[in-house]
């Protein structure tokens, strides 16, 4: 197996600069296709609530005999859950699926201007960092304008 190597984030927390991706894995065979990923040397794994598959991710974690240590765990809040209490209650869920303690990133999926909540579902962020809940927090899918 080949070692990856790691890029510093603005924390100075390292992240794997090659990761494995379940965008579009059926929910029924995350497990197996998570553990074959972690067999085969990957340690970044990315998931997201909105692919509804993160138990699969956290059993296949469960199950592996890869210390937590050297796994980099990412979610994403789904579109539905922005707002302050709202972000809370679903990190909460992801946690619980996922079986971890500490996520190493929360990203905020998508912005949504248009519902203009983004600014208090990111001081959510920033409460669950401050509370040592993730180790880093972010943005995907945020255009220019």
């Amino acid at each position: 197996m080949s070692v990856v190597p790691s890029l510093r984030m603005y924390n100075g927390l390292e992240i794997p600069q090659v990761g494995f991706g379940v965008f579009l894995v059926p929910p029924e065979e995350t497990k197996q296709v998570v553990a074959e990923a972690l067999k085969a040397g990957y340690r970044l794994i990315d998931t997201a609530q909105g692919y509804r598959n993160e138990e699969g991710v956290g059993a296949a974690i469960a199950e592996s005999d890869v210390p937590r240590d050297e796994l980099f765990i990412t979610t994403k809040l789904t579109n539905s859950e922005h707002g302050y209490d709202k972000t809370l209650t679903a990190f909460d869920g992801s946690m619980q699926k996922l079986g971890l303690d500490v996520l190493d990133l929360f990203l905020i999926h998508w912005p949504l201007p248009m519902f203009d909540q983004y600014v208090e579902t990111w001081r959510a962020f920033e409460r669950l960092l401050a509370d040592g809940r993730v180790r880093s927090i972010g943005v995907s899918n945020f255009e220019i304008p």
